[in-house]
């Protein structure tokens, strides 16, 4: 239980750690995968589809990062939570990243025809497609698309809004506020989420019911986010940013909901498995037939067990959710596995053998991760890392009445 407790005294007394040389990994992330891709693409040595899919299994792999923010702050004002005051804006920033998700979108949005084989059918000659219309269409895929960013965009945008506000005034009408919007924000977040992933994964396989795919990819991201936001915490305590401010409950609890989220994923996963096998309807069991070709069939397995099994028995005990020298290593396979499961998803569609890690795919990880981290660190850097007017900053930290870190801060 005390092994973040000794771990972030230890750095109380300490200088805050030098972060100078990891300061230009960002431009050196965005510098190779945009060398790579533009070159790819310009001298021949890839094709658009392979480009196309590549970026985004990219862009699919951060986007749930960014929407778990968002969920992740919704929930905070929801439940009134005190725990998740000093990471709220962690996850504010991770949210506001949604708007530059939207510009990332536009190669996707350019290559479609490229990506989507149902943008290259007849609709009359299609059942399936047909019964999709006028939605599964050029316009429609379009309006969609502007529809969900800006629904995000909206959001995210008057979360943080508030939250920046309240830092200057510390009045209590922007926690309300805050609530009001995470009241139908949880609504508009839950079914722009499943018409993204039904248009930009699930099209894919156009032919393809599923009732779950929105949850599933729902838990996928929350899952992903959470681990990502463990590390950030734990970077930022170290650094100085959060010292003082995150304790053994915030990331105590940031453990538990990383580990019911461990849970939630494996049961929908299962339940979608299960209820498509026990049908066995052509239209539902043909997406995990293709699944099960080639080594696509062992990625299956590696999800069950890497993407659960493994990080359930890790997250079983209380001091793993404590100790950054397992859990950090955890959150690295976290991603590793969020890479498979994203693949998973996308790539049989392009590449039936099996499972194939393309230089390409790790060019637009590169240049996707670089963009982001460079705007996150922007945002890090302009604004202060947790919000030190909030109401239940206190309670959080255990203080009951004004607290000397809101004053520091203030004349600061």
């Amino acid at each position: 239980m005390s092994a973040f407790a000794s771990e972030s005294n230890s750095h109380t007394a300490s200088a805050p750690l030098d972060l100078t040389k990891w300061s230009k990994l960002p431009l050196i992330l965005i510098a190779v995968g945009g060398g790579l891709g533009l070159l790819g693409v310009a001298g021949g040595l890839v094709n658009l589809k392979q480009f196309g899919f590549s970026y985004l299994l990219a862009f699919m792999f951060f986007l749930s990062v960014c929407l778990g923010g968002l969920f992740m702050t919704i929930l905070h004002h929801l439940f009134d939570a005190n725990w998740s005051v000093a990471t709220r804006r962690v996850t504010e920033h991770l949210a506001w990243l949604l708007p530059v998700m939207a510009a990332l979108f536009i190669p996707i949005a350019l290559l479609a025809k490229e990506i989507y084989p149902w943008m290259k059918l007849d609709p009359h000659m299609d059942h399936p497609l047909h019964a999709k219309q006028p939605l599964f269409t050029a316009p429609g895929f379009a309006f969609m698309a502007i529809f969900v960013f800006g629904v995000w965009t909206w959001l995210s945008w008057n979360l943080r809004r508030h939250s920046l506000a309240q830092d200057k005034t510390g009045a209590a009408v922007h926690t309300f506020a805050m609530r009001f919007h995470s009241a139908y924000g949880i609504f508009a977040f839950a079914v722009t989420l499943t018409l993204g992933v039904i248009f930009w994964v699930k099209a894919l396989e156009h032919q393809w019911y599923s009732t779950m795919y929105g949850v599933y990819f729902f838990a996928e991201s929350v899952w992903t986010a959470t681990a990502t936001v463990w590390v950030i915490a734990t970077i930022l305590n170290r650094t100085g940013h959060l010292r003082g401010v995150v304790n053994q409950n915030t990331m105590h609890c940031l453990g538990l909901l990383w580990f019911a989220f461990t849970v939630f994923y494996a049961y929908i996963h299962f339940s979608q498995y299960f209820l498509q096998w026990n049908a066995n309807l052509p239209e539902e069991t043909f997406f995990y037939v293709r699944r099960e070709q080639g080594s696509w069939k062992q990625i299956g397995m590696l999800i069950i067990f890497g993407h659960f099994l493994l990080p359930f028995l890790v997250l079983l005990r209380i001091d793993t959710k404590l100790n950054p020298a397992v859990s950090i290593p955890l959150a690295i396979w976290v991603w590793l596995m969020h890479f498979c499961d994203m693949s998973f998803n996308i790539m049989p569609v392009l590449r039936k053998d099996g499972f194939v890690v393309h230089w390409m795919d790790i060019a637009c990880m590169a240049f996707v991760g670089g963009v982001l981290s460079l705007v996150f660190i922007k945002y890090l850097n302009a604004h202060p890392a947790y919000p030190i007017k909030d109401p239940r900053l206190g309670e959080s930290l255990g203080v009951h009445g004004p607290h000397p870190l809101t004053e520091t801060t203030e004349t600061h």
